[in-house]
């Protein structure tokens, strides 16, 4: 039985749900009327749900294709405006319990280099990333009760959050570990983290346990139901994410937007973000043993249905990903990008030698932060390394009314010029920096609170001084 109230995996994402919405899906994608009508809902802003989300996946039209793109650049103008978020991975550790066949972290895996951060060797990864601007992290751990406890998740944190070095600091990591208890997201939660992040990988229950053969990971309805027991524990900022090529790309499509409906459902508040990574090489993993990759222009079309059907969800593409690729879901509802990331353990300090190989997957953009920066400037958006949300206690369904009240830009748009001052000021390259000067003093005319504006002007002034951290 569906029933996205549920707390139970299989009743919240129900098999029987998804399979008749595609065969609802089938039967109308090319019913116009239809395709009017939710398209026409679509550009209230207010999001559509997973089965009129499946329709306009499965229409074959071209333009309809051209007006979904163009409603998704609009949402995302009127929910996030030009401003792209920056973060970076930091991996703490690569030792795993689970057997998941698509990524090297697997138990099994004997190429791999096992490697685990130790507290100063943390330190000296995050001056690095402070070094190149980060002011946002996301950790990154493989699940082994023995080599990394939630003790040891916890220790990290407050070892990130106490690091001050020169201008730099860390002032908001999220967190992407593996389901866990109640108890345990409480004590995330104390420790002061951002968001929790875990990838549901597929939500096909049958693919996902032999995805899962071995390890806590197998657990179909655990893994499912992690996002409520966070909730239950005080986290309101959760993101979602499933791996596209590891299942049918349809199924999960619609399994997503429910999991999103389920959590405003039950919770009043959505996902704080969506993730939308593609399988991709990695050592021990071949992408041709799995046989659904998902094609460029389809994905592209997968993202900006997300935006549409999700519309207030901030939404993050890795580096993963082309330049190419990423320059295109920018405009289709990306909203957070990452920047100089390195996806192996110890990375940022410096780069491994090739038989020391202990990255999770390879990186197609392998940018500086700072190219990053000015790419994004130069095509007309504002790079923003803001944490004020979270600083400020605007999380969950707080941040969710601003958002969906479009009122967020008056606290977003100063916020997000403000932090590029300080890259600018503190990190920036000759080019960048004048890059970013003439941006500034363009957008900055664009807040449209006349007493915010004038308040965000005085402290862009007071950074150029040598004062830091200002906020909304």
């Amino acid at each position: 039985m569906y029933d996205p109230k549920s707390l139970k995996a299989e009743e919240f994402i129900s098999d029987e749900e998804i399979q008749d919405t595609l065969a609802y899906a089938e039967a109308n994608k090319e019913n116009m009327e239809l395709i009017d009508q939710i398209l026409e809902k679509a550009a209230e802003m207010k999001g559509i749900t997973h089965r009129e989300a499946a329709v306009l996946l499965e229409c074959p039209s071209e333009e309809v294709k051209a007006r979904i793109f163009d409603l998704a650049k609009k949402i995302k103008l009127r929910f996030y405006g030009n401003r792209i978020v920056m973060f970076a991975p930091l991996y703490l550790s690569n030792y795993c319990v689970n057997g998941c066949v698509y990524c090297p972290y697997h138990g099994k895996n004997k190429h791999i280099a096992r490697k685990k951060l130790t507290q100063e060797e943390i330190r000296r990864e995050v001056i690095a990333l402070q070094d190149m601007g980060h002011k946002r992290l996301a950790i990154e751990s493989g699940e082994d009760p023995q080599m990394n406890p939630i003790e040891y998740i916890l220790e990290s944190i407050q070892t990130i959050y106490s690091i001050h070095h020169k201008n730099g600091d860390i002032r908001r990591v999220n967190v992407n570990i593996a389901a866990t208890t109640v108890e345990n997201y409480r004590k995330l939660k104390e420790a002061g983290i951002g968001t929790y992040i875990l990838f549901q990988e597929t939500y096909h229950k049958e693919t996902y346990e032999q995805l899962h053969p071995t390890g806590p990971k197998h657990n179909y309805a655990y893994h499912t139901e992690a996002m409520d027991r966070a909730m239950e524990g005080g986290i309101d900022d959760v993101g979602l994410g499933v791996l596209y090529g590891l299942n049918l790309y349809r199924y999960d499509f619609v399994g997503q937007i429910m999991h999103a409906e389920h959590l405003e459902a039950v919770h009043g508040v959505g996902p704080h973000t969506i993730s939308v990574p593609r399988i991709c090489p990695a050592d021990d993993i071949d992408v041709n043993d799995f046989s659904n990759a998902v094609p460029n222009d389809l994905f592209e079309k997968i993202v900006a249905l997300i935006r549409i059907a999700v519309p207030y969800t901030g939404m993050i593409i890795s580096t993963r990903e082309s330049k190419k690729m990423r320059e295109r879901l920018l405009e289709l509802g990306v909203s957070q990008i990452s920047g100089g990331s390195r996806t192996s353990v110890g990375g940022y300090v410096e780069e491994e030698p090739e038989e020391e190989n202990s990255a999770q997957f390879d990186v197609s953009d392998r940018r500086t932060l700072d190219e990053v920066v000015n790419w994004l400037m130069e095509l007309g958006y504002v790079p923003s390394f803001c944490t004020a949300c979270y600083r400020e206690g605007r999380t969950g369904d707080r941040f969710m009314s601003l958002c969906k009240s479009g009122q967020i830009v008056n606290c977003c748009h100063p916020n997000a010029l403000m932090t590029l001052k300080e890259y600018l000021m503190d990190y920036a390259s000759e080019q960048t920096r004048k890059t970013g000067e003439a941006l500034i003093a363009k957008e900055i005319e664009t807040v449209p609170n006349e007493k915010v504006r004038a308040i965000a002007k005085q402290n862009l002034k007071d950074i150029e001084a040598g004062k830091r951290d200002f906020r909304f």
